[in-house]
């Protein structure tokens, strides 16, 4: 075979996986917003389908059973927390980016809030689902747990910061934002601060030296 040939048979190849990647993602995005509108009594998988443009027999290719869609649209949610975390910063300005892209996240998107709530409260009844939440859970814990070690060492927070605890503590509180009562109110904005002092992440005027540094120069 021609190098040619090679490169177009690659090309070809790649152009059906990202049409079929996209096709995924747009089924868990409208499985997602029919969560939203009508929680999972109003999920079917024929309008799910239906509204993607295709049929039920290419929907349950990507998904064989609902159950495995809802476990998509577990994954489609957390990856949008999972997306305010920035790969590349300072362990202090991950934190505090961390904090308010959330916050944007649930301003600009209120209907994650919904669908947080219907999941959680379906996990309650639903084991699989609950194992599917705890294992969410767990990966974001893990991820707080290692980004506030990272920020103790860098001297950018206070070692006792450094603990289970905290990143459970951080977890929820974050985690009662989604609550639409919440997210809609004045609690998110005053949670948020009150998190940021304690940590004390807050931005300062200059080049505020961090608690560690000033104890180097006093040295």
């Amino acid at each position: 075979m021609s190098t040619k040939c090679l490169i177009d048979l690659a090309m070809a190849t790649r152009s059906r996986a990202e049409r079929s990647a996209d096709r995924r993602s747009a089924l868990l995005r409208i499985a997602y917003l029919e969560i939203a509108r009508g929680g999972f009594e109003g999920l079917r998988t024929r309008e799910v389908a239906a509204k993607a443009g295709v049929n039920v027999a290419t929907l349950h290719y990507y998904f064989p059973t609902k159950e495995a869609l809802i476990r998509g649209v577990v994954e489609y949610t957390m990856g949008q927390f999972r997306a305010t975390l920035t790969p590349h910063a300072s362990s202090r300005d991950q934190l505090r980016s961390h904090f308010h892209s959330v916050r944007a996240l649930l301003k600009n998107h209120p209907d994650i809030g919904v669908v947080m709530g219907e999941l959680a409260l379906r996990s309650t009844r639903d084991p699989a689902l609950a194992r599917l939440m705890d294992e969410a859970n767990e990966a974001w814990h893990r991820t707080l747990r290692a980004l506030l070690k990272r920020a103790v060492r860098d001297g950018n927070l206070r070692p006792e910061l450094d603990s289970d605890d905290v990143a459970s503590l951080v977890m929820a509180t974050m985690t009662s934002m989604t609550l639409p009562t919440v997210a809609s109110g004045p609690l998110i904005d005053q949670a948020l601060r009150q998190l940021e002092r304690w940590l004390d992440l807050r931005p300062a005027a200059g080049a505020r030296p961090t608690r560690r540094r000033q104890l180097q120069a006093t040295d």
